[in-house]
């Protein structure tokens, strides 16, 4: 069965569709850390008990994104299960949504009856007939950063409709200055988190939905009791609560951000990029793809515009083997 929508990370199917072993790839697919976090020991008790909402998981989460407090925290099995239910418990509507972002958005307010429209980020105000508006910030894959005092003017634009503006920070921890995070105790404002990239944890899959206790509520209701699995409550509480690996964290990923995008701007690129993954957009695009997967280097094509994007290799052997594949791929253009 083959998915709409399309993600990263699809290794088999590269494996299947070039003929290399699966172990063989360079896999850059993704905008996941490749440093992930060092997970400490699961305890046995994670494994045999049900996972207990009074274990101070939400309060974790509250500290660590900066939430007014636990009551605006609603830990769900990866932000991919709040993306499927919020359509549902936001009334119908004209939903804005950026033309290439995050892919799962507009075929969930689709299903759930919304009338989904294009959304410019490029304006400083919104129409006025739009309900609610989507915005990945920073933006994957384009990389594209919105500021905090225009999504909130955005936001009080749709609050006056009755609206919601729910903005998907996936990839904010590397700035987590830029967050919207605090100001979740206002309605008509959803903020969704994941340590999934930061912290290299996505199969873990936990995430949080950040806003007011009522719409939580109503979520919350929709989703049902033990989202989130006790392993991965203990993961993520321990990557809270390790603050000196954060810190070394973001200085290593702004190191390696940087090569990556010397890299890319050395062969005449364009690139965008955040700290987890650069993005180009070229008509060269796709035939480079295919260049670099014939070479064992998995990475992500999308086709309008056609662009390329990038995950950080995770070892120097991985790096110098990134460098000669695309040296040997654009002489091949």
């Amino acid at each position: 069965m083959t998915r709409s929508v399309q993600h990263g990370g699809n290794l088999h199917e590269a494996a299947r569709r070039y003929d290399i072993a699966y172990d063989a790839w360079l896999d850059l697919s993704t905008g996941i850390n490749p440093h992930g976090y060092p997970v400490p020991p699961v305890p046995a008790d994670a494994w045999r008990r049900l996972p207990d909402s009074g274990d101070s998981f939400a309060e974790r989460a509250a500290r660590y994104y900066g939430a007014p407090d636990a009551s605006h925290v609603l830990p769900v099995a990866g932000s991919q299960a709040a993306i499927r239910m919020l359509p549902l418990v936001l009334e119908r509507g004209s939903v804005g949504i950026a033309p290439l972002t995050y892919g799962e958005y507009a075929p969930a307010f689709a299903r759930a009856g919304h009338r989904v429209t294009t959304l410019d980020v490029a304006r400083s105000t919104l129409p006025d007939d739009l309900k609610h508006a989507v915005v990945v910030n920073p933006n994957n894959p384009t990389a594209e950063h919105l500021s905090a005092s225009l999504l909130l003017q955005w936001h009080e634009a749709l609050r006056a409709r009755g609206g919601t503006l729910i903005v998907d920070e996936a990839f904010a921890d590397s700035m987590p200055a830029q967050s919207l995070a605090a100001c979740t105790d206002r309605e008509g404002l959803v903020v969704l988190r994941s340590p999934g990239k930061f912290f290299g944890l996505a199969g873990v899959r936990a995430g949080f939905v950040l806003g007011c206790p009522r719409l939580l509520e109503s979520l919350d209701d929709m989703l049902g009791a033990w989202t989130v699995s006790g392993p991965a409550r203990h993961a993520v509480s321990a990557a809270f609560a390790d603050t000196a690996w954060q810190h070394a964290m973001r200085k290593r990923l702004a190191q390696d951000s940087a090569r990556l995008v010397a890299l890319l701007d050395a062969h005449g690129f364009d690139v965008h990029a955040t700290p987890l993954f650069a993005w180009i957009a070229d008509p060269r695009g796709e035939q480079l793809h295919h260049a670099l997967a014939q070479e064992g280097v998995w990475t992500r094509f999308f086709r309008e515009p056609a662009s390329v994007r990038f995950g950080l290799p995770a070892t120097e052997a991985q790096w110098l083997r990134f460098e000669e594949s695309l040296r040997t791929s654009m002489a091949a253009l």
